[in-house]
């Protein structure tokens, strides 16, 4: 500390990272575990609230009461005391055992003042600090018997190789997805072992959405996936295949599909969204969207607290332990933290550019469909010449076949089906015979 140092200090006055005491009295404890409870900051005792220098006496006997009220903290408070002139300067850093508390209760900063927590407050201070676990809080009011799927923990035993030799129940407890003491399933136990958990827990549902175009404005197909976890990354692989470029590659007798961005990135990117998103906040789904230029995976939360940015892909820090772990049961992680360095590698070896990424209230990963080198306009044609074919396919197989049948062997929306109807009318190359009902199509070049 300098004498400039203290003038600014006293002309600025206080804030989120100050407060001012003319001397030591009860609210002391308060003002030590907002700063803890927040972002650490410092106590000026022996300036008054016209931020005026007053002084006190600095003496063993009023540093030890400082450190006594620390430690009476719950849990105790770390503090580094600094002497300058008169002026004792209380260090407080931000606590790594949040939520702190005195006797007086739970107390944050807010501004430059010192703000009390209710309980709701409490509650969320708790869900961002990720003190409190989404996965593993329990369904109370959820009929275990209805929302239970035998059939799905029988799959999920498979997939992860442990072989069934006791009761249901009790691998679900083993597993970690069922309250032996009121007999239900946690959240986590909802959304790998229930057919439809979105019936349950409405956020956890998976939006996938294809455009027209590099914006959000027209829509050629969606889809809303509300199954159990383990068919929601399968489901959501096949809708990413159903509508990116595959070339193929002859070796011998044996013809290998080669999807435009890899399979095992884009795998490893809606796990990661699926696993690592906040679901405490119910108001967003994990949306998995596909432009003529890019696809982006984003779910909601951004990046753990606890996970600096600079650390990003060298850290890994689970905000959903338990379905992390489930994940990784079943063999669709194969360890945790690894994720981000195999996207990395994978689209490089394809001649991609390198995934990228936005931390925001969501977490998005961007991967660019055009090889390096590549324009979008050749990316584009080769999606569009693909839908065209399929459906002059499908005529040409059947040509009474409907509107409704198209959209079902495409997967495009109606309006998606019309879009190329329509161009296909235009080129000259597809007419209508007789009226919509009981007509037929005819391919006329």
């Amino acid at each position: 500390m300098t004498q400039a140092e203290l003038d600014t200090i006293l002309q600025e006055g206080e804030g989120y990272y100050l407060e001012f005491k003319e001397n030591v009295n009860s609210d002391l404890a308060k003002e030590m575990i907002a700063f803890a409870n927040s972002s650490g900051g410092r106590i000026f005792i022996g300036i008054d609230d016209d931020n005026n220098q007053k002084g006190v006496t600095i003496n063993n006997d009023l540093k030890s009461r400082i450190q006594t009220i620390a430690r009476d903290c719950d849990p105790s408070v770390n503090i580094n005391l600094e002497t300058f002139q008169n002026i004792l300067i209380v260090h407080i850093p931000e606590g790594n055992e949040k939520p702190y508390r005195c006797n007086k209760g739970f107390f944050i900063r807010n501004g430059a003042s010192t703000q009390k927590m209710n309980t709701n407050q409490i509650v969320d201070f708790l869900q961002q600090e990720g003190r409190i676990k989404f996965d593993e809080q329990s369904k109370i009011k959820t009929n275990y018997k209805k929302a239970y799927s035998p059939e799905l923990l029988r799959t999920f035993l498979k997939i992860a190789g442990i072989p069934q030799i006791m009761e249901d129940e009790d691998i679900l407890r083993n597993l970690g997805v069922l309250n032996e003491n009121i007999f239900c399933l946690n959240n986590a136990g909802i959304l790998f072992f229930t057919e439809k958990p979105g019936d349950y827990i409405n956020q956890c549902i998976v939006t996938c959405v294809l455009y027209k175009g590099t914006e959000k404005i027209n829509i050629l197909d969606r889809k809303d996936i509300n199954t159990d976890f383990i068919n929601t990354i399968n489901e959501s692989i096949i809708f990413l295949t159903k509508h990116l470029n595959v070339s193929y590659k002859i070796e011998s007798i044996q013809r290998q599909d080669i999807l435009e961005i890899p399979e095992v990135a884009l795998r490893e990117a809606v796990i990661n969204a699926v696993m690592h998103r906040n679901y405490f906040e119910d108001g967003a789904n994990v949306m998995i969207e596909i432009f003529d230029d890019r696809v982006e995976i984003s779910n909601p939360g951004g990046l753990p607290k606890a996970l600096d940015q600079k650390d990003f892909g060298k850290k890994s820090i689970r905000r959903n332990p338990l379905i992390a772990n489930l994940f990784q049961r079943a063999r669709f992680i194969e360890k945790l933290g690894t994720g981000i360095n195999r996207m990395k590698k994978e689209v490089l070896q394809a001649g991609l550019a390198e995934p990228q990424y936005e931390f925001t209230g969501f977490f998005t990963i961007i991967f660019n469909r055009s090889k390096v080198g590549e324009t979008v306009e050749k990316t584009v044609e080769k999606t569009v010449e693909k839908t065209v074919e399929k459906i002059i396919e499908l005529i040409s197989q059947n040509p009474k076949i409907t509107i409704k049948e198209i959209q079902k062997e495409t997967g495009l929306t109606r309006r998606g089906v019309e879009y190329n109807i329509d161009k296909l009318k235009k080129e000259g190359v597809l007419n209508r015979v007789g009226p919509d009902k009981g007509g037929y199509w005819k391919i006329t070049n």
